[in-house]
């Protein structure tokens, strides 16, 4: 296989331009960044000469050349694994992914994550601007969390991905169990989250620093019962996608979710309730979120798509049970 290369003689139009805004708007299949990393890795050359700066301004008359280098020969194992697909086409795929599935490899995991599964059903056909780790990754749920995710088979769907992301233009919803009720019933929780002072490896809400996060939410259920710490069913639509946004807000405002056992609650002890009640909540070793819909602008199509994705068995039996526990 030959390397793909890019050749252009600079018209008036870019004459004084940066090197790296001016090969932004000639290859658009190719994010911004990914083209700087080629160019401080030697990959571009001005009049035959190698530029590794970005900034490098170009004049009327210079010839750019850029040679992609060929694909870096993953070494992440591809995995028959169960993929529960919701909708595939030549640049998308979305995914409804189970709960204790990991969706990229990472320290110590390199096997039967969603990408392992991906490079097995693909056959490698996937983006690669997220690297050999994570190869068509636009966006991730956390390992324990289920429901729908989209992955990108090739550079351009990924890149207009990335950007309807990053503009907070894609619609997502979740499902969540909490504890307690919140007040107001419906509402919008609007506080920053950053890294935790007291672990790293958590994110809290910071009053003084962190990045914009923010929550819109709607209860659409409260199980009471005399004998039963209240708990709800709450949806959630996301204006950003900071990371564990929902588990951080819910524990924010004194509700975490049922399961969350780095922000939420220990086990409960229960008055007079049926025991096998009390173990199903109990029992239940994650987080009780599912990422429930998600809707985007098509990559290429330009057309408006929409997909749910059904709570896993676990999810749905505990609301039944919680169901039934409540009347």
């Amino acid at each position: 296989m030959e390397k793909k290369i890019f050749n252009k003689e600079v018209t008036a139009d870019f004459d004084g331009t940066r090197l790296d805004k001016f090969l932004q708007s000639q290859i658009k299949e190719i994010s911004r960044t990914k083209l700087q990393d080629l160019i401080r890795e030697g990959h571009i050359k001005k009049n035959n000469v190698i530029i590794n700066e970005a900034s490098k301004k170009i004049s009327l008359g210079d010839h750019i050349e850029v040679k992609f280098p060929l694909p870096k020969e993953t070494h992440i194992k591809p995995n028959k694994i169960a993929l529960d697909i919701l909708y595939e086409d030549d640049d998308i795929i979305l995914i409804n992914k189970s709960p204790g599935v990991v969706v990229h490899p990472g320290a110590g995991n390199y096997e039967n994550t969603i990408v392992n599964g991906l490079l097995f059903y693909c056959q490698n056909k996937l983006s690669n601007i997220g690297g050999k780790l994570r190869p068509g990754i636009v966006h991730r749920i956390d390992k324990d969390t289920s429901g729908v995710i989209i992955i990108a088979k090739n550079d351009f769907a990924h890149v207009n991905l990335a950007k309807q992301f990053s503009e907070h233009s894609i619609k997502r919803t979740y499902e969540a169990l909490i504890w307690g009720s919140l007040r107001p019933s419906n509402g919008k929780i609007n506080a920053n989250i950053g890294r935790s002072i007291k672990n790293r490896q958590l994110m809290s809400v910071r009053k003084d620093k962190g990045k914009v996060a923010i929550t819109n939410y709607k209860t659409l259920k409260i199980f009471n019962n005399i004998n039963l710490p209240k708990i709800s069913l709450i949806e959630c639509e996301l204006e950003t996608g900071r990371t564990h946004q929902i588990r951080v807000h819910m524990n924010f405002k004194g509700n975490p979710i049922l399961g969350d056992r780095h922000y939420g609650k220990s086990q409960k002890k229960f008055k007079k309730i049926d025991i096998n009640v009390e173990l199903k909540i109990n029992n239940f070793k994650r987080q009780a979120l599912h990422a429930k819909s998600l809707g985007f602008i098509h990559p290429k199509t330009g057309k408006e798509l929409f997909f749910k994705a059904v709570k896993p068995k676990d999810f749905d039996e505990l609301v039944k049970t919680l169901t039934k526990a409540s009347i």
